[in-house]
Formats: structure tokens, C-alpha cells, sequence
């Protein structure tokens, strides 16, 4: 069996079937796709899969049939008539510099112009949106057909330009002039297809554009990208054959291992979970786990709008959204949940029909570690000990091997770099869990017994450790609240070794000024 090639980085559809890359076949969305309307929008995190799916479908409307040779759609009734498409490919452009957007959008009609003939002499209509409309027109003059209007990552040019309002906001009145006449173009417009990570409730799409369907949270199409756990396996069977034997692993613990990593998306309450093909095609190509997706891009204006808003991460997995929340994106909101969401930070755990609202969560291992490895220099800054893997290694070492004694040494010096206003108990709870998570170990933060809940557990294959925080208390207090609360009570039949861990720190200008704490084995 020949090896397989990974289309690492290759978007385009043409290039996979003809160089022979492997391909996860999501052809049979196409004809459905087509029956929902004439403008469908679909959000979906980066590096998922939109762009290939852009370029499928300019791929099936320029008929290109040979090219589908083989797929679903290929014993499917189509109509293969070629049409005149129009892809704008948002993925590239300089779009933090003030003209930015402006000049991609110049270069890009400038493209089609050449194509039909449109010279600035024989415009009809001035400016990127009346160019476009004339663009428009002529495809469709020339052709004799209806104009296809393909457009991925439409929000580019907003994502990430938080703390540019000016750059966003001309950004955004560039887009919503240039969006703005599709409507009433629609009788030359046979289809039109836009994709992006976030929609953003204030751009014209969304609000002047009303007969464009938004399928990002419809169950028909909830695998339209991403690959399922059947789909990986069947298209990729070999190449974790191969990772299996690199690990000197079973194949069904190596599935385990890219399960837990990179799968867990789930996009509708009722989709299946998926894998994200980025990190997947990462660890088959290179046969290593590493964050192939976290690592491309940090989220910063994500975690800078959890610490401007002093919103607490311990809360983060398991937050509630409504189902309006999570389609809307408003840049002045406070809340980071449907950004999380529509970024892929945080993805659906489940529904909950009597209240209408979504439950999130992390959706694996990759994702859930990175976040905290961004989130903690925010919390310990100026220790940075999140980029030293020197430092993270010993504080998992400490809890692994049964020494909390160690660990809270080294801790006490961590949170000496928690700027003052910012030390509070949730504070130093927070930076403990961030901490534990970048360290691989599992951990909960206000666990539920039948007395109260607990502040962190972090649990390892031979120990137990329950922690309880105070800020200008005291330790005593600390460690009489896990005691009369029973929060060992939960493994009471667990075999494993239990320390209770209780911490205060004091702020005061005393002798006993930083971090106390106690700590006390019970089996």
C-alpha cells in the first residue's frame, strides 16, 4: 500500500484529487447545501476545513467532474453546467494597517476585472462595492449564466483588532459597503457560499442581507466539517497503523491518545464529535503528539478579554450560553463565551432543553492545555514559568511522586509574582489550576459534596489532593473547612493517598506576609 500524503497546509481541491493527497469525501453536503437557499453562511474554527470546502464547491459549480471521480457526489443526479465564480479569499492581507483590507479587496476585483474586460473606462459603478456589482453583471452578460459568489473567512479582517477600535471600525464599514449590494443582485446570483470563524452582529451580512442562512448550528450539516471518529479510521487507518507502531502502542491505544488530544468538537446538540483535521494530520505526518492547531495562533485577544474582565477561568468549563449568545458576536460584549465557542476554544458538551441553553467545555487535551498555558503569564507575570518546561516538569514531579510539601514550596514563589491587584482567593485559586492543568494533571475546581464545594482537587494515579484557599484569613480556617465539609468524604473507598491542602495568603505588612499553609495526609 502505497504511503498515505497529508494535505498538510494545502487548501485546494484540485490540487488533492490530482496529486493524489488523501481526502475525507464530504461531497454529499454539496446537493443538500444547495436546496437550503440562495446565501448560506456556516462558521467553523480555523484550519477545519472551510477553505477546502470553498474550494470544492468552485471546483463543482466550474464542472469540473473528473475532479469528483470516485465520491459520493459522483452517483449522485447533478446539474454540472458551469457557472462564472467569484472567490474572495479573506485567509491573506494585512488587515491591522489602515488600508489594508481596502488594498486586498482592490487587488482581488482588479483579478476579475481583467477576466471580463472591465477597465475603469467602462465601469459602470465607482468604488470596491459598485466595482463589485459591475464584476458581477458582466459574468453574468458574458456567460449567459448565474454568478456563483464564494467568500471565506469573511471576518479576517476583524478578528484580532480588539484593541484597534479605529481599524475595526473602518474595517467594518469597508465590509458592510462592499457586502451591502448583494441583495439586490440576487437575480444574477445563482448561489452564494460564505464561511468565517465569527459572526459578528453588527456586520451588513447579517443585518441587510436577511434571506442568508446561517447553518453553523443546523444538525444536517454539523459534520460538514471536521472529521468523524468513522471517517478518520477509514481514511487514515494506516497512518495510525504507523503511529501505533511508533509509540509501541495497540492501535486502539493510539486511537485513545489522538481521541483524547485532538477530538471532541461538537458544533450542534445533535452532531457527532469530531476531530479536527489540522492537529491529526500533524501527529500522523510527524508520528508525535504535539498541539499542531494551538500552536499556530495564541489567542491573545481572547485571554486578554478574560483578565480585562476579570472573569474567573475555573469558571470557563461548564459555562452556560443561550443558542442566540452563541450566533452572535458583538466586539463590545464583556462576555468571551461565543467567541470561545465560534473560535474553538470551547465547543458543546450538551443541551439543556428546559432551560434553552448550551453547556461548554474544553473539547480535548490540546486545547484545554494550551488556553491555560497563554492564561497563566497573565496571572504570574514576570515569572513566565508557563514557557519553561524545566519549571512545569518539576511542579507535576512534586504532585505525582507524592511530595505536596514541594509543591507548595515552589508555589509560594510562583504567586509572589501576582500583581497586587489582582490577589484575591479566586485569584490564587485560578493561577493553582491553570498551573496543575499546564502540568497534564487532572483537576477540578469547586467539586460539589453533599456539604459544599471544594476550592481544587487534583487527582493522580497514586494521590488524592484537596485544596482550599484563603486570602488575609488564615490556614486553620482553611483546613477546618475541608474537614467539616467532608470533602475527602467522595473517596472514601478510593485506594489512592489523600492530602488535605490548606493555603492562606496574607497580604498584610506583617512578619507572617505571604503564603501559609498546612497540609495533612488522612489514610
Amino acid at each position: 500500500m502505497a504511503e498515505l500524503r497529508y494535505p498538510i497546509g494545502i487548501q485546494t481541491f484540485s490540487k488533492i484529487r490530482e496529486e493524489g493527497y488523501a481526502y475525507v469525501d464530504k461531497t454529499s453536503f454539496i446537493p443538500t447545501l444547495l436546496q437550503q437557499g440562495q446565501f448560506i453562511f456556516l462558521s467553523r474554527p480555523r484550519r477545519f476545513g472551510k477553505s477546502l470546502l470553498i474550494s470544492t464547491l468552485k471546483s463543482f459549480f466550474e464542472g469540473r467532474r473528473e475532479l469528483f471521480k470516485g465520491l459520493a457526489i459522483d452517483t449522485m443526479c447533478m446539474d454540472w453546467t458551469p457557472s462564472p465564480v467569484l472567490h474572495f479569499d479573506f485567509n491573506t492581507g494585512l488587515y491591522s494597517k489602515d488600508d489594508g483590507l481596502r488594498l486586498r479587496l482592490d487587488l482581488s476585483l482588479s483579478v476579475y476585472e481583467k477576466l471580463y474586460g472591465i477597465t475603469p473606462d467602462n465601469r459602470t459603478y465607482e468604488g470596491l462595492s459598485g466595482r463589485f456589482e459591475t464584476i458581477i453583471r458582466a459574468a453574468h452578460e458574458q456567460t449567459g449564466a448565474k454568478v456563483v459568489v464564494l467568500i471565506d473567512e469573511y471576518d479576517k479582517p476583524l478578528l484580532g483588532l480588539e484593541n484597534h477600535p479605529e481599524i475595526f471600525a473602518n474595517n467594518q464599514k469597508t465590509l458592510k459597503s462592499f457586502f451591502g449590494n448583494l441583495k439586490s443582485m440576487d437575480e444574477f446570483i445563482r448561489f452564494g457560499f460564505l464561511t468565517g470563524v465569527a459572526r459578528f452582529s453588527k456586520v451588513s451580512i447579517f443585518s441587510d442581507l436577511n434571506n442568508l442562512k446561517d447553518i453553523s448550528l443546523d444538525d444536517r450539516y454539523a459534520d460538514i466539517c471536521g472529521w468523524s471518529e468513522r471517517e478518520l479510521i477509514d481514511t487514515f487507518r494506516s497512518g495510525i497503523e504507523a503511529l501505533a507502531q511508533k509509540r509501541n502502542e495497540y492501535f486502539d491505544t493510539t486511537l485513545e491518545v489522538l481521541r483524547s488530544n485532538y477530538d471532541g468538537y461538537l458544533f450542534t446538540d445533535g452532531g457527532s464529535r469530531l476531530y479536527n483535521p489540522f492537529s491529526v494530520m500533524g501527529a500522523l505526518d510527524s508520528k508525535k503528539i504535539d498541539p499542531y492547531w494551538y500552536s499556530t495562533a495564541t489567542p491573545t485577544f481572547l485571554t486578554d478579554m478574560i483578565r480585562d474582565h476579570r472573569i474567573d477561568p475555573t469558571d470557563i468549563n461548564g459555562s452556560h450560553c443561550s443558542r442566540k449568545e452563541l450566533l452572535q458576536v458583538d466586539i463590545e460584549s464583556k462576555n468571551p463565551l461565543p467567541l470561545m465557542f465560534q473560535t474553538g476554544y470551547l465547543t458543546i458538551d450538551h443541551y439543556d432543553e428546559e432551560l434553552d441553553e448550551y453547556i461548554l467545555r474544553f473539547p480535548n487535551r490540546e486545547v484545554e492545555i494550551g488556553f491555560a498555558e497563554n492564561l497563566l503569564p497573565t496571572y504570574l507575570e514576570g515569572a513566565d514559568i508557563s514557557t519553561n518546561p524545566l519549571a512545569i516538569q518539576k511542579f507535576r514531579r512534586e504532585l505525582v511522586l507524592g511530595n505536596p510539601e514541594a509543591f507548595m514550596a515552589r508555589l509560594e514563589v510562583a504567586l509572589k509574582d501576582l500583581p497586587g491587584e489582582d490577589q484575591n482567593e479566586s485569584a490564587y485559586r485560578a493561577a493553582t489550576y491553570l498551573l496543575c492543568r499546564i502540568c497534564s494533571l487532572e483537576s477540578h475546581t469547586e467539586n460539589h459534596s453533599y456539604k459544599g464545594r471544594s476550592d481544587l482537587e487534583v487527582l493522580t494515579r497514586k494521590y488524592i489532593y484537596l485544596f482550599e484557599f484563603k486570602y488575609n484569613r488564615s490556614v486553620n480556617e482553611a483546613m477546618q473547612q475541608i474537614i467539616n465539609r467532608d470533602y475527602a468524604g467522595r473517596y472514601a473507598l478510593d485506594s489512592r493517598k489523600i492530602y488535605l491542602v490548606a493555603a492562606n495568603y496574607t497580604n498584610r505588612s506583617n512578619e507572617n506576609r505571604g503564603l501559609s499553609y498546612e497540609i495533612r495526609q488522612i489514610n
